[in-house]
């Protein structure tokens, strides 16, 4: 067992290290350790502790594709027999749902449409923009992938700051903000509550319940936040007016008119179906694949088979694949206990106390996801707060709320903090308004900082 942990920990802070690099892509990255696990966790260490029919049990839980053959995972009044063990195929199966759906809305021009329409609902104000925009980002993220929010926002916030004259910088680097917010508002909102939700079973109004509740709270301070500290720096000329003449059409933007209607249609039954399903016992897996079957069927009606290849050409696999190899990776160090060890060490560190435990979490995973990608500790961290639930009585929701929060909003220090902060940074180079490290820190640290003392004050009154 020994050397199967050596082998387990050496290949996780190798994977580590060269996702931090970026040297390669993540997903070569963390299948390759997947397969290194497979060789050298279940097979040389197997062989080595003179257990191989173990080894090969472990690996098989940890491959967990019997699960998909399960009616559970279809259909259950709840999602809690999907163990945290291994590859969790209800977050895989979520994510190309989600993807698919997203490119179809995309296609059809949806989300420009929203942020012209917008923009023209408050006459073109900035200031009215700029607040708007940040409420917008924050609603959009909870449901869709916060890449694709930012993807869309910034491109029509820089083509906004071009007609009105403003710095488009601040206005990103909050809308990047609220977006890593508004994905901890629920479940499908951002990965490592997927991760999160589908190993503990919790559902979309369980998340809404509590890290929504907290994520709304945060927003209000936020939006004054970002209102007081930025207002000047965007950079309005005084006295200038809007020539409403020159500013594009809302209906412009939409390129296929039935889909867009469809699209609506399909995403307003994808939130109805995420809301209800601990009420249906439909999984986020039926829910994903039943969504993503809907909008191949849809299109393909729609727009033919060219529309049909547009939607699959933009769906993101390097992530289905990165998460694919994660997930072998932390089932390796759960597998040979490893995983054990570190909750026991941190209820040693906090000597049990409920505050102290819950204080680490909040704040360790914060600042870990600031320079480190959330989704691989999130993935590794599931298992920790099971263990440390088990060993000191805590509630498991108290740890996994904890746990949701500080890896979902210490994302947003750093420029590295989170996919939809690069995706930010890089839209607002391309136009011409580099930002370096120092700048963006300087803009998204405090309200860092801010959302994670309130989260933390919260969740010690709520909770403990």
């Amino acid at each position: 067992m020994f050397a199967a942990r050596l082998i387990a920990v050496a290949i996780f802070v190798v994977m580590f290290v060269m996702i931090i690099m970026e040297k390669f892509e993540k997903q070569y990255i963390t299948l390759t350790a997947g397969l290194a696990t497979i060789v050298g966790v279940f097979g040389i260490g197997g062989l080595l502790a003179g257990d191989a029919m173990d080894s090969m049990s472990a690996l098989i839980d940890t491959l967990n594709v019997k699960s998909i053959f399960t009616p559970d995972f279809w259909y259950a009044a709840s999602e809690s027999a999907e163990t945290s063990s291994g590859i969790s195929w209800s977050t895989i199966f979520f994510l190309a749902g989600m993807m698919i759906m997203v490119e179809g809305m995309a296609r059809t021009g949806f989300f420009r449409w929203l942020c012209m329409k917008l923009a023209k609902a408050v006459h073109y104000k900035v200031t009215a923009i700029f607040v708007a925009f940040m409420v917008m980002s924050f609603v959009l993220a909870m449901f869709i992938d916060s890449i694709t929010v930012i993807l869309f926002l910034a491109a029509v916030t820089i083509e906004l700051a071009k007609l009105l004259e403003f710095n488009p910088v601040p206005m990103i680097m909050s809308e990047v903000f609220c977006a890593n917010l508004g994905g901890s508002a629920t479940m499908c909102g951002d990965p490592p509550n997927i991760i999160i939700g589908t190993a503990f079973g919790y559902s979309f109004t369980q998340f809404l319940e509590n890290t929504g509740l907290i994520a709304f709270v945060c927003l209000i301070v936020v939006v004054i936040f970002f209102y007081l500290a930025e207002r000047k720096s965007l950079g309005v000329k005084e006295g200038s007016s809007v020539d409403l003449s020159k500013m594009p059409d809302p209906k412009s933007a939409i390129l296929d008119k039935t889909g867009f209607i469809i699209s609506w249609v399909i995403f307003l039954i994808a939130v109805a179906l995420l809301v209800t399903h601990a009420t249906t016992g439909l999984t986020v897996a039926t829910i994903g694949i039943g969504i993503a079957i809907l909008t191949i069927i849809t299109t393909t009606a729609v727009g033919g088979k060219d529309a049909l290849k547009h939607i699959f050409k933009g769906v993101d696999y390097k992530t289905l694949l990165f998460f694919t190899g994660l997930f072998v990776v932390v089932g390796g160090l759960e597998q040979t206990g490893i995983l054990e060890l570190i909750a026991g060490f941190i209820e040693k560190v906090s000597g049990g106390n409920p505050y102290v435990m819950v204080a680490i979490i909040i704040w360790v995973s914060a600042f870990a996801s600031a320079f480190i990608d959330n989704i691989p500790f999130a993935a590794t961290m599931v298992p920790v707060i099971s263990s440390l639930s088990v060993a000191s009585g805590i509630p498991l929701t108290t740890l996994a709320w904890a746990l949701a929060i500080g890896t979902d909003i210490g994302g947003s220090a750093t420029p590295i903090g989170a996919s939809a902060n690069v995706v930010g940074c890089a839209a607002a180079a391309k136009a011409g308004h580099p930002v370096d490290w120092g700048t963006y820190c300087k803009k998204n640290v405090p309200a860092t900082l801010i959302v994670l003392v309130i989260s933390t004050i919260l969740v010690f009154v709520r909770y403990l």
